[in-house]
């Protein structure tokens, strides 16, 4: 559970970074200190994020795949076919994501 001013804190900072303003270090390192360590959290920061890059998708198709959060928030994050070993291909991945 959230405080009331953690969660509004949270939601003014994503919205900016959505909008594709300016955040400070310690405001980024807020989010990422609850993403690493809530799923929702970490949905709505890869939904700002790609609301960031994305602002107006051109066709519907595109506007789907952001409804439907099926496009990566980076570019980079990708599968590389170069990459041969998959533990090297998760290494991007939240630290939820580990075994225990």
């Amino acid at each position: 559970m959230f405080s009331i001013t953690n969660r509004h804190r949270l939601k003014v900072i994503l919205g900016r970074i959505a909008q594709g303003e300016e955040i400070t270090l310690k405001e980024r390192l807020f989010v990422d200190k609850f993403a690493d360590n809530n799923q929702t959290v970490a949905t709505c920061l890869r939904k700002a994020r790609r609301l960031q890059q994305n602002k107006n998708p051109n066709d519907e198709i595109e506007q789907l795949l952001n409804c439907l959060e099926l496009i990566p928030p980076d570019p980079e994050s990708q599968y590389k076919k170069n990459v041969d070993d998959l533990g090297e291909w998760f290494t991007g991945a939240p630290s939820w994501l580990g075994r225990s």
